[in-house]
């Protein structure tokens, strides 16, 4: 095993990735532990950052098959982004959770996302809280660094003339003016500790006033957010975290599939046309300091009776040119097609599992190099491997097997592989044996690859 893999992970640490990863989910924490490949998807999504945290903005669709790795990818940068000082909103579609809706589905997104709002100090989500506090925090210690002490009289004017300062620039962005208001209303129940005022305003900021007399009622303000205007407030989220000392915001947002889903094409173009908006703001620098990643399959992507290809205005901007193929992919355009993990890489990261599940449970790890490699070449010598084959279904019968092992120490791997269950697989590996990279038994090249995979 490679001397990388014998890092000590956090036993909290190690069984997040190995319950998740068996359950077919993508783990919050841990993922450096387990990310192989993707350097080009990776490195792609990377050049965004630099380009929102300098003003810009940016919009990318990741694309696979379930089961493909959309979702690590997403959290791989997720984890990434907030290293670098950017706030993350996240959100998975669902009936209930769309981009567009008349019942409250838009909104409800909207809900997702602010509730899951993420810093690195607060990776879990629900940072809202903390950074209004820690915003006015840094202002408060600009003033007292200039030489007006908290005990000062002048103090607290100083410090609201500078919230004024920072904030009156939205009065020019849409809603700008009420969110603004609302940011002033919240630093002053901050300052004379008005825990109630400073709930109502999370309150409206989260979406959760239902009518505007209640918010009237409230907090005077005779707007609220709803399943038309969401949008424009993420863009003031966007320019107020800049403001607040944060590089900027992302947003992400899985599970495409279903808008695909929804029954009524009206409906459908509805939620394609909200697309096209964020699309069209981050083309052409409406939009500042702000990132969209969303994913999805093929099929919801590309299917030109429902999928996003079914709107003209979407399909014209996104299709990909007619140079494009598998293995040259145009990784600078608006849609990135993940590629199938390689069976050298499959290989490294079944060692890395293997080294974790030995961590977490406390034995000597037994699996050698030589059983991962006969594990892969039967998982990769599947009829339809090539095409059909993922890593989430190869990472779940990897454990399952680790599982066995361990509770069954008089069994090995080859004992399981040899059975009944795998016998389909075994003629089709010989006839396809030239399909391997790793085609060596001894891995005399396992060190080499995990320097090469590891990100």
């Amino acid at each position: 095993m490679s001397a990388s893999d014998n890092k000590k992970i956090p036993k909290r640490i190690a069984n997040t990735i190995i319950s998740s990863l068996k359950g077919g989910v993508v783990p919050r924490i841990g993922l450096p532990f387990v990310t192989v490949g993707r350097k080009n998807e990776i490195d792609a999504l990377l050049r965004d950052v630099d380009i929102i945290a300098d003003g810009g903005a940016s919009f990318r669709f990741i694309v696979g098959k379930y089961g493909s790795g959309k979702s690590f990818l997403l959290q791989t940068i997720r984890n990434y982004v907030m290293d670098k000082g950017f706030v993350v909103v996240d959100a998975d579609l669902s009936p209930e959770r769309r981009l567009y809706g008349n019942k409250g589905q838009g909104l409800s997104t909207y809900k997702e996302l602010i509730q899951n709002m993420s810093t690195k100090t607060r990776p879990e989500g629900g940072a809202l809280n903390l950074i209004l506090d820690k915003w006015i925090g840094n202002i408060q210690n600009q003033v007292v660094a200039d030489g007006i002490m908290i005990d000062n009289p002048l103090f607290e004017g100083v410090v609201e003339q500078r919230i004024f300062g920072e904030i009156s620039s939205m009065n020019e962005l849409v809603h700008g003016f009420d969110f603004a208001k609302l940011l002033t209303m919240y630093f002053r129940s901050y300052m004379d500790g008005d825990e109630e005022t400073k709930s109502k305003v999370i309150k409206w900021l989260r979406g959760e006033y239902a009518t505007k007399s209640e918010a009237k009622s409230e907090l005077g303000v005779n707007i609220i957010i709803t399943d038309d205007d969401w949008y424009e407030y993420i863009k003031l989220f966007a320019s107020f975290l800049k403001k607040a000392g944060y590089s900027g915001m992302m947003v992400m947002i899985d599970e495409l599939v279903n808008i695909y889903k929804i029954p009524n094409s009206i409906a459908r173009q509805y939620n394609y046309e909200k697309i096209l908006t964020m699309y069209n703001d981050t083309m052409q620098g409406k939009a500042k300091n702000l990132g969209f990643i969303m994913s999805g399959t093929p099929q919801c992507i590309e299917d030109t009776r429902r999928g996003i290809y079914s709107y003209e205005a979407l399909r014209s901007r996104l299709q990909e040119g007619k140079f494009s193929k598998d293995g040259c992919r145009d990784m600078l355009g608006p849609v990135i097609r993940l590629e199938p993990l390689t069976s050298e890489e499959m290989l490294v990261l079944c060692g890395k599992l293997s080294n974790i599940h030995s961590q977490l449970y406390g034995y000597e790890e037994k699996i050698t190099d030589e059983d991962i490699y006969y594990f892969i070449k039967i998982e990769f010598g599947r009829i339809g491997a090539d095409s059909h084959i993922t890593p989430r279904e190869v990472i779940r019968d990897f454990i399952e097997i680790l599982n066995i092992l361990y509770q069954k120490n008089e069994l090995t791997i080859k004992d399981l592989l040899g059975s009944d269950e795998f016998v389909y697989a075994k003629n089709e590996i010989e006839t396809n044996a030239d399909k391997f990279v790793v085609d060596s038994p001894d891995l005399a090249r396992k060190d080499d690859m995990f320097a090469e995979f590891e990100i």
